[in-house]
């Protein structure tokens, strides 16, 4: 059996308005402690692209550019077991308290599903009625891996641009 693997602490400003979230942390992601860490994962480049940022290199900027921008970046899964970095290997999975969180933070207006898996373990896990009146998106994944809806990056980048709205 694999070893249990424990997720990231959530990355929040004082006042978000935008909460992204992931499934669970790459194998990656977990080793170098930061979220979106295989080089690979389209991620960051759609939100500098979103923004109209350059491209950062130190995580520390990385952090202080997502709460600049009024962003928080956790996962639905706090903890699980998975061989490898595929979400479809979790198992045993623990849910984080992302309405815990919403109750700290009511400045927020949109939970943005980053893939089908942290979409689907949402849904699962937390109820319509602990969502506090947030509105909740699946967008396309950032991950490297081509999956069934694989998009080109200009089509993440387009999808994605929805959460625009949610700043404003």
């Amino acid at each position: 059996m694999p070893t249990k693997l424990i997720g990231l602490n959530p990355i929040i400003s004082d006042n978000p308005k935008i909460l992204i979230v992931g499934s669970m942390p790459s194998a990656i992601s977990l080793e170098n402690q930061q979220y979106y860490g295989n080089p690979r994962n389209h991620f960051w480049d759609i939100l500098y692209e979103l923004f109209n940022q350059k491209a950062l290199i130190d995580y520390q900027d990385k952090t202080k550019f997502v709460k600049q921008n009024h962003l928080a970046l956790w996962d639905v899964i706090g903890a699980c077991y998975r061989k490898g970095s595929l979400d479809s290997n979790i198992t045993e999975e623990e849910p984080n308290d992302i309405p815990g969180l919403l109750k700290i933070h009511p400045t927020i207006r949109l939970i943005a599903c980053n893939g089908t898996k942290s979409f689907q373990t949402l849904r699962k896990n937390v109820g319509k009625d602990e969502l506090n009146h947030v509105d909740v998106i699946k967008l396309p994944s950032t991950s490297p891996i081509p999956g069934r809806y694989t998009k080109t990056f200009a089509g993440k980048v387009e999808e994605w641009k929805q959460i625009l709205g949610y700043l404003k």
